[in-house]
Order: structure tokens, then C-alpha cells, then sequence
């Protein structure tokens, strides 16, 4: 996808007979340069920040979707459905417990084990109040995630449910604000 500042280049130099490189400082055309470049620089930086804010979402759904072609069966049950949840919830236990081990006695924590220890308690709570999944207790949603690709367009069209550690399931909307 051509840039901004690459369109406005090319009609620069068009405008001058492929010359771009011999500008004044105030003029014109290089106003025009940077005017597009800081565009160009602005919508990265919102590409990234909204990438960054989608990201534990996929990550949710891919999980979800891999649990769905390791089952036999489908449509899955509320038991296994815990055990995924489980599964997700405790996916940094191993890393947070080597960071611990590898602190001196008496040492504060490492700003890694601490994000963990944060990322975990946020994923058991909740989980207690109602852990929100991709609907994969029916057939035809179970469906849907196992051919979705990866983008982030397709997951809107998924029914989604929270799942309390009660083996409560209730209809839930799609999280448009993101997770955690």
C-alpha cells in the first residue's frame, strides 16, 4: 500500500522533472514532504497502538482455536471448556515460577515477574466473574472458529460467552475495548 509520503514524492518529482532532492528548506514541496511523512508517522502509531490492544484477543481465540482441532468432539463440553480456560489462565505459571527461582533471597522483584504475577491475577479473577471466550459449546460457532485465519475482521461475526469457574455460560457481546 503506497504511503503518503510516497505519493507525495512521486508528484514532486514529477513536478520537477524527477528531481526531489534539491528542495529549499522552507519550501513549498518540502512542506509538503514533511506534512506527509508526520502523517504517515501518526497513522503507525495508531496502526501499533490499536495492533497492541487487539492482540490478547487473538491470542484468546487462537488458543480456543486450537483446543477446538486437538478435540474429538466438536462442539465442546463445559468441562472442556474449563480445562482450556484453565489452561490459558496458567499459560505463564512456568515462566513467573523460573523468574522467582532465579531471584536472590530477599531481592524485590524483576519488572518481568512482576507484569507476570499482575497478568495472572488478572486472568484468575476473571475468570471467577465470567472468562470471555469465543463460543465453542455450539456446532456452528465451533465451526466458525475452526476456519477462521487469524484476522481480526472475522472475529465480530463469532458469538462469544463467559464462562464463570462455576460452569456458568452466558451470551456475552464482543469486547470492542479490548481484554485486560
Amino acid at each position: 500500500m503506497p504511503t503518503s509520503l510516497q505519493k507525495t514524492r512521486k508528484h514532486i518529482a514529477k513536478k520537477r522533472n524527477g528531481e526531489v532532492n534539491a528542495l529549499h528548506e522552507k519550501s513549498r514541496d518540502s512542506m509538503r514532504l514533511h506534512k506527509a511523512s508526520m502523517r504517515d508517522l501518526r497513522l503507525q502509531k495508531l496502526s501499533s497502538a490499536r495492533n497492541k490492544r487487539e492482540q490478547p484477543i487473538v491470542d484468546r481465540v487462537a488458543h480456543f482455536q486450537e483446543g477446538l482441532k486437538e478435540s474429538v468432539s466438536k462442539p465442546l463440553d463445559i468441562a472442556a471448556v474449563q480445562e482450556l480456560i484453565h489452561a490459558f489462565v496458567h499459560q505463564y505459571d512456568d515462566e513467573y515460577d523460573e523468574l522467582r527461582k532465579a531471584r536472590r533471597p530477599g531481592r524485590p522483584g524483576s519488572t518481568r515477574e512482576d507484569l507476570l504475577k499482575l497478568k495472572i491475577a488478572a486472568l484468575e479473577t476473571e475468570y471467577k466473574n465470567g472468562f470471555l471466550i469465543p463460543d465453542v459449546m455450539q456446532q456452528d460457532s465451533a465451526k466458525l472458529i475452526e476456519d477462521w485465519e487469524g484476522t481480526w475482521a472475522n472475529l465480530t461475526t463469532m458469538p462469544w460467552i463467559k464462562v464463570s469457574s462455576s460452569g456458568q455460560a452466558r451470551p456475552a457481546d464482543f469486547p470492542s475495548k479490548g481484554i485486560n
